[in-house]
């Protein structure tokens, strides 16, 4: 009976095709300003280590010395407390971060200088984040220790200084001091940036640089201590360093600690080292509020720190609303269209047609609808990403329609339908054939 309702269907559809036009492109324009919206909010919103971010951990402990708790413990890490819990490795893997800015050039290449950023960390971030890698590898765990001069670049600065060439082995001259490339990164560009997130939960919002690109250098912890000594930014400090930039051993949160741990007794163990680190602190003087101290997940830290833009959040919603009211228009036009067939509908009636089968047959005329209007509104969306695309907001490289959300297109566009049509073909499967038989 379904083919034979999808003829009839089809029948329908072509005897009254502006009807049709219309109800197809109002579902049309709801599905493609609600699937543009959606993919945005999805790609933002997503899993930046699918399959690893279980085991990825963000300690946070309170140091800065005030005379009233916070809320929330501070976004960064003060020196002391970053080197304590870093040097105790109590975790599978652990990498302390700090970005910043930097003046960089390649001598051998006899291009300018130019002015980019630098990330200081451990070799475990590499393996950590699965950070892939185009040529050569990381530096080891001896290299920080030793503080070595090496560096890994990044795929878009190795292809601006070197046209994309195996570099490894080169020197890049970073403010006074030169390094040797050990290895050049494949495309990287995790969304969002987390591994340098902060501050997001306290600027409303804001995401400045949550989806940019990652740093286009990175250099052991301690070698980008010493090299970049004095032009460090300052995150949060309670009392000004005495000379700026200069931030160990000051009153200042600026570094940031990332932890692996495999298993649910680590994660447990982990939260106890945590606490019981900051009580041990407040002992000696240090940490005025050691229950201000905890450790998040990685997922839990994005949603602390809200990464998803506020505007991309309201135009979800408006566009959601706008997929409603398209819905409404829909219902008002299939109502319309089942019951001008009354006469129709009574005669099938009359031959023997069950309540049930005239139900079914609206149904799937109202699922055909929405099946056209899907891939009529895939092209909108298409088009609307593209435009998102020619913006001028960070994360606009990063917008296109993956396979998921290919699906929901069509599942939101029929599910949609159909819901419009479960009213209209309500109300046609009940209409008495004796009344329309009266009036042939």
């Amino acid at each position: 009976m379904f083919t034979y309702y999808l003829k009839l269907g089809l029948h329908s559809l072509r005897r009254t095709p502006v009807l049709t036009a219309l109800m197809v492109l109002s579902i049309a324009i709801g599905i493609g300003a609600a699937m543009t919206t959606l993919t945005v909010m999805h790609l933002l919103s997503g899993d930046p280590l699918p399959g690893r971010s279980q085991h990825i951990f963000y300690p946070q402990v309170d140091a800065l010395s005030t005379s009233k708790a916070r809320r929330y413990p501070p976004d960064m890490l003060d020196y002391t407390s970053a080197m304590d819990l870093w040097r105790a490795k109590r975790g599978d893997r652990q990498a302390l971060v700090n970005d910043s800015e930097i003046k960089l050039q390649a001598p051998e290449t006899g291009q300018p200088p130019l002015m980019t950023t630098m990330l200081s960390t451990h070799a475990d971030f590499f393996p950590m984040f699965a950070v892939p890698f185009a040529f050569g590898g990381p530096w080891t765990g001896e290299d920080d220790e030793r503080r070595a001069r090496v560096a890994v670049i990044s795929a878009d600065l190795n292809e601006k200084l070197f046209g994309g060439k195996d570099s490894v082995g080169r020197t890049l001259r970073i403010r006074d001091a030169d390094v040797r490339i050990v290895g050049v990164l494949g495309p990287w560009r995790p969304s969002p940036q987390f591994h340098t997130l902060a501050g997001g939960n306290f600027s409303q919002g804001d995401t400045a640089g949550f989806y940019g690109k990652a740093e286009d250098v990175m250099v052991p912890f301690q070698t980008g201590l010493e090299i970049n000594d004095g032009h460090f930014a300052q995150f949060t400090c309670n009392a000004l360093p005495a000379v700026p930039g200069h931030l160990q051993n000051t009153d200042c949160v600026w570094l940031q600690l990332w932890v692996e741990l495999g298993s649910a007794t680590k994660i447990a163990d982990y939260r106890r080292f945590v606490t019981d680190y900051a009580a041990q602190q407040k002992a000696l003087g240090r940490i005025p509020f050691p229950e201000n101290a905890r450790l998040l997940s990685l997922m839990e830290w994005l949603d602390y720190n809200r990464v998803v833009p506020r505007d991309v959040r309201l135009q979800s919603w408006l566009a959601l609303a706008f997929l409603l009211i398209c819905l409404f228009n829909t219902v008002g036009l299939l109502l319309a269209k089942f019951l001008r067939r009354g006469s129709e509908i009574g005669v099938r009636r009359a031959l023997g047609a069950s309540k049930r089968s005239i139900f079914a047959q609206c149904l799937i005329e109202a699922g055909l609808i929405g099946l056209i209007g899907g891939t009529l509104g895939l092209l909108l969306t298409l088009a609307g990403l593209e435009a998102i695309r020619s913006q001028p907001v960070e994360y606009a490289e990063l917008v296109h329609l993956d396979l998921p959300m290919f699906a929901a297109t069509f599942v939101l566009a029929l599910s949609a339908s159909i819901v419009a049509g479960l009213f209209p073909a309500s109300r046609a499967s009940r209409i008495a054939p004796a009344m329309q038989l009266k009036t042939l």
